[in-house]
């Protein structure tokens, strides 16, 4: 009976691996040669556009902010690329 318990461990395991591997192709849909997962991008009006220019000018430099802010600028042209 061991024997048979050993053998169905293995048929188990190796079950779950394919499992594990069959789902991970399945993780990203395309639809018409792009990804459907593109995420929504935001439009912002001019005047907010210069509010939010003035306000960046004023932040110290090295700001942490700021550098948030530009890695969100590229973030942004990505999501835009993506449409």
């Amino acid at each position: 009976m061991t024997c048979n318990a050993r053998c169905w461990k293995q048929r188990l395991a190796a079950l779950a691996i394919v499992t594990s591997l069959l789902s991970g192709c399945a993780t990203v849909r395309s639809e018409y040669d792009r990804l459907a997962t593109c995420p929504p991008v935001v439009e912002y009006g001019r005047e907010f556009q210069t509010r939010a220019a003035d306000e960046l000018v004023l932040l110290p430099k090295g700001s942490a902010i700021a550098e948030m802010l530009a890695d969100y600028g590229v973030m942004r042209e990505q999501a835009l690329s993506c449409r």
